[in-house]
């Protein structure tokens, strides 16, 4: 080959590289100008109105019993129709904690989770960057985040590292539940069906003898409910890690303290608690505890509540609100109302929990999501007051107008909500239909009078109800030692608890009780409570300088 020859292959390699870089060039130039446009906002742009194409989210609830969909009611379709964004809300057909164990081993997780605030699934999530800081987020993509979310809610939730990885519902901070105590009421009570009470004298139910005495009265005069055995006392359900009913909830209408001197103080083990355990023990050994009160879910309760078949109950009455709505409508006689139920030796006020700053649930944004920025921006959209305003009271012109100068729900809206809350629920999709990041302060504006057959439930609440905000989020979870041990003892008590009251007698009962607290201590009860005590002091230290400011 002469020299001629290879001169055109070089000139003819080298036109050939420059065409190809040429061409990678271009698509990339390409591919970047399909990129979104980037806007330089502000904290006062709302940064969801930016975008509002069609985008589906997947929302994952970690209660099996929750079952409302997206876009079949009023309200959700206005937000769809406003944000571009539909929701693919799911919920777990069976056992919560196994499902949330699933999904974080397999290191994958829907866009949104929203979990109960103090479940030990929350810790694995960020120990194991499963979700993304909020705050890192809005620096990126929203600040307008950081004018709408409440800078007291975020420094509770504020890990070591400095970022915050969830934002709460139904959260009050210490200032606003002074504030709106009177007009947030506790929804912790002690129920009983209505006739059945009256028919049997009204009964006073404070005392071991007399709350005993009452069931047994109320089976004898009414063994069954339209053909069904009745259920003499209700409880929340049994889970893998205790009863609300029988933990919290009867520790608090025995008005026992949570701390003595500066010191966290045992409840589990307090006389007047155990005395009260045992009387649940007792009414098991009469029949006044059906199996069903051990096995029974929230779905299968709340059928039996719609056929009044329970004639007490020590439950949450907002979770009973739909059922109390539909026997009212069929009977006004046959509905719950709350009385005064197990009280300590004394008679004392019952402490019931209102609102705290940690919430119910909190809500958190997975890596895995599929677009970060239209993520945090439609979080930042709910939690606004505009959002706010949406997600409780619907579209205007549909579910509500402005009427006497103050916007609130239609008549014949207002009418439904007060006697079909399924059906509002499936219709209209405003109130609390959709609460994932719900602020029940904020909606204190728009809300109506409570009337019956709620109001009873609320009015009873009032004057008994406290924040116990610097108690919440005091216990270990994730992977650390104590951790690890709070959570193998909350496990050892969500077993014992159930044959603590399935105890054929007292001596029994001691004997059980005593084999859980020599076990816990095995597993490591002390460096849990060390732990807890330390929190404790922190979240004292938080809650007052908040006060001050």
């Amino acid at each position: 080959m002469n020299r001629k020859s290879l001169y055109l292959m070089f000139v003819i390699a080298i036109m050939a590289v420059l065409m190809v870089a040429c061409s990678s060039k271009g698509e990339k130039e390409k591919a970047s100008s399909n990129e979104k446009p980037q806007t330089e906002l502000t904290a006062d742009d709302p940064g969801w109105k930016e975008d509002t194409s069609p985008i589906t989210f997947d929302w994952y609830v970690n209660f099996s019993w929750f079952a409302n969909k997206w876009g079949n009611d009023a309200t959700s379709k206005y937000i769809t129709e406003k944000t571009g964004v539909t929701l693919n809300l799911i919920a777990p057909a069976g056992n919560e904690a196994e499902k949330m164990n699933t999904m974080i081993a397999s290191g994958k997780l829907p866009d949104f989770v929203t979990l109960g605030w103090g479940e030990d699934a929350v810790k694995q999530m960020i120990e194991g960057e499963l979700v993304l800081p909020l705050n890192e987020l809005a620096d990126k993509y929203d600040p307008y985040f950081f004018k709408v979310s409440d800078q007291g809610k975020l420094e509770w939730y504020r890990q070591e590292n400095g970022n915050v990885y969830g934002y709460p519902n139904a959260s009050s901070s210490p200032a606003n539940f002074d504030k709106y105590k009177d007009q947030k009421p506790s929804n912790q009570t002690f129920l009983v069906r209505k006739d059945m009470y009256e028919a049997i004298g009204s009964p006073d139910m404070r005392t071991p003898e007399g709350f005993l005495g009452a069931l047994e009265a109320a089976q004898e005069k009414f063994p069954d409910v339209n053909g069904v055995p009745l259920i003499p006392l209700g409880l929340h359900e049994f889970g893998d890690t205790g009863n609300y009913s029988l933990e919290g909830y009867l520790q608090n209408f025995l008005a026992i303290p949570m701390e003595k001197d500066g010191e966290l103080y045992d409840r589990s083990t307090d006389p007047e608690y155990l005395r009260w355990l045992k009387v649940f023990r007792q009414a098991n050994e009469d029949g006044l505890l059906a199996k069903d009160v051990f096995i029974d879910k929230r779905p299968q309760m709340e059928e039996k509540i719609a056929q009044g078949r329970y004639f007490a109950m020590l439950y949450q009455r907002s979770d009973m609100a739909a059922q109390q709505l539909a026997l009212y409508q069929n009977d006004p006689d046959s509905i719950y109302v709350a009385v005064d139920g197990p009280n300590n030796e004394n008679l004392d006020t019952p402490t019931l929990s209102g609102d705290g700053l940690s919430g119910w649930t909190i809500t958190l944004i997975s890596k895995d999501v599929k677009d970060p920025e239209r993520a945090i921006r439609f979080m930042s959209y709910l939690i606004s007051e505009e959002g706010q305003k949406d997600i409780y009271l619907g579209p205007e012109g549909v579910t509500y107008d402005n009427i006497d100068g103050k916007d609130q729900w239609k008549p014949e809206v207002f009418e439904l909500l007060n006697s079909d809350r399924t059906a509002f629920d499936q219709k209209y999709g405003a109130s609390h239909t959709f609460w994932m990041l719900m602020d029940t302060d904020m909606q204190l504006q728009w809300q109506p009078p409570t009337e019956e057959p709620i109001k009873q439930l609320e009015e009873w609440t009032k004057g008994k109800t406290h924040s116990f905000a610097v108690f919440d989020d005091i216990n270990p979870q994730g992977t650390s030692s104590e951790g690890v041990a709070n959570s193998k003892i909350a496990q050892e008590w969500g077993k014992t608890l159930p044959k603590l009251v399935l105890a054929k007698s007292d001596s029994e009962f001691d004997k059980i009780h005593k084999e859980f607290l020599d076990k816990r201590e095995k597993l490591g009860q002390e460096k849990v409570r060390e732990y807890q005590q330390k929190r404790y002091e922190e979240n004292k230290e938080k809650i007052d300088k908040a006060m001050q400011e």
